[in-house]
């Protein structure tokens, strides 16, 4: 008898912890589609969309040879282009932007081009290494004006 109640008991008790994993499953927002496009022969664009992976976002690599050729249809000014360009729910995301910052784009929905990190500072998603650097993140207006959207500290290692 104590085993059957035993097993009852455990029983209820694995339906209710099912429930509230689903439960919090569902409560969890899904991050939208990113689609990366990089050179077939980039190191750090593989490290930056494997940190938006880890960021929760579906992310989907393009190679292109000429990434010139994207940077122009998606009118990113080339005063802030860097290795790679990701597009997301419409927004274009240039270089070595933080995963917080993506998602924060994505919350507050201004109406920008996007945002950009120029050139590829040591210490951004992808980019770590010794010695980084302090840099900013800048959200790219309409009219191809940027201003800075975030600063990110450096850390010392």
């Amino acid at each position: 008898m104590k085993t059957r109640t035993a097993i009852i008991v455990l029983s209820f008790s694995l339906l209710a912890a099912g429930a509230v994993g689903v439960s919090m499953l569902q409560g969890r927002q899904a991050l939208p589609l990113m689609v990366v496009y990089k050179s077939p022969t980039c190191g750090c664009c593989v490290k930056w969309a494997q940190r938006m992976k880890d960021a929760g976002f579906d992310v989907e690599t393009r190679d292109l040879d000429n990434m010139g050729g994207i940077k122009q249809n998606y009118g990113i000014p080339k005063a802030v282009t860097s290795c790679h360009t990701a597009v997301v729910e419409g927004y274009v995301v240039e270089g070595h932007v933080p995963g917080r910052y993506v998602k924060r784009l994505l919350e507050e929905k201004p109406d920008v081009l996007g945002l950009a990190v120029p050139g590829m500072p040591i210490g951004s998603p992808g980019m770590e290494g010794p010695n980084p650097q302090s840099y900013d993140v800048l959200k790219i207006k309409r009219d191809k004006t940027t201003s800075v959207y975030a600063h990110v500290q450096a850390n010392p290692q």
